[in-house]
């Protein structure tokens, strides 16, 4: 080796590692080496290759996890009122056209001769009517709609009712709407308040929770809010939706309200049954697929923008501070004209 030049030793060199490069290939060298490496993984088809954002990812689902745990704990996840109503054996169908303060609304239903029920279609529409800015055509065009639509649909001419609410009632043009439909030669039902509440608990609150709820039928032009008490079904009005019109405020509103729900007795307010205009916009925010029964959030975590809803939630959570209840459920099929209907002979 002395004898070598400098050159000769270095191909020299080269070609013994060049040899055991080879030999350690062919020997499995690279699979001793991938077990003496790391345990990293390192996957391009990993949904979160970037360490970073696996580490993001499994932060998240954990704190997603615990926040999970804590609204359930809290009672923030949604509630359910999981309850279904008898369906009526046969039947027969009848119709009711609401003429209300913000607009007509139709119902048909089948019903036994138990007084089951089952909501078969609905139509809501709305009008001007208590701002006395629908003309006689209007009201005309849109009661023919709705009488042609039930007919169409198998109800007989003498199964379709029509009931002007309590609210309506107030407003001067009503008699414009009474004089339409009798021109048409139909009868046209006026209910009081107090019954429009009484009509609204036959028809939305289940007889096996009569015992420990009570029934709010917040609408436009008035709040119905009613209990029973053995066979006796009470009922208290005060202010509805609208009240902003008449420059009422909502302190006036919320103290009356209060006023009005202390007669409830203290075993009648675990459980809130509840219908009306702005309980509608409520549950829709909350709806669950198509379930009859939707459990409203408490009134603050609602944020609404137009002055209706706003004067509404204002009485919901009067209604609710004031009684305590916690559970607020709405029905999707009731309306106090089916309870008019379920209490036709």
């Amino acid at each position: 080796m002395q004898r070598l030049t400098v050159a000769g030793r270095l191909l020299i060199t080269a070609l013994i590692l060049g040899a055991i490069y080879f030999g350690f290939r062919m020997f499995g060298g690279q699979e001793a080496l991938k077990k003496l490496a790391p345990a990293t993984e390192t996957s391009s088809s990993a949904p979160n290759a970037n360490p970073e954002n696996s580490e993001a990812t499994s932060e998240s689902s954990s704190t997603a996890s615990d926040n999970q745990s804590s609204s359930a704990s809290d009672g923030g996840q949604q509630a359910r009122f999981d309850y279904t109503p008898p369906s009526p054996i046969a039947g027969k169908l009848k119709g009711v056209v609401e003429l209300g303060a913000s607009g007509f609304n139709s119902f048909i239903i089948r019903i036994d001769a138990d007084k089951n029920w089952k909501l078969e279609k609905a139509e809501f529409g709305n009008s001007l009517v208590i701002e006395n800015m629908a003309s006689d055509d209007d009201i005309r065009t849109g009661l023919k709609k709705y009488i042609g639509g039930m007919l169409d649909y198998g109800v007989s001419g003498r199964d379709i009712h029509f009931v002007v609410s309590s609210g309506a009632v107030k407003a001067d043009v009503t008699q414009k709407i009474i004089n339409v439909l009798k021109s048409l030669k139909y009868f046209v039902n006026t209910v009081t308040p107090e019954q429009e509440g009484k009509l609204g608990l036959k028809c939305v609150q289940p007889a096996k929770f009569s015992d420990e709820s009570f029934v709010t039928d917040i609408g436009s032009g008035n709040t119905k809010i009613s209990w029973k008490e053995g066979d006796k079904v009470n009922s208290v009005e005060s202010y509805g939706a609208k009240y902003f019109q008449n420059n009422v405020s909502d302190e006036t509103v919320a103290k009356e309200i209060q006023a009005k729900v202390k007669q409830i007795p203290s075993d009648k307010r675990n459980m809130c049954f509840i219908i009306g205009g702005v309980p509608f916009e409520l549950a829709k925010k909350v709806r669950k697929d198509k379930e009859r029964y939707t459990v409203l959030n408490a009134p603050s975590a609602y944020q609404l923008d137009n002055a209706k809803s706003k004067a509404g939630l204002n009485i919901y959570k009067a209604i609710a501070e004031s009684t305590g209840c916690k559970q607020f459920v709405f029905d999707w099929d009731a309306n106090f004209t089916i309870g008019f209907l379920l209490d036709l002979p």
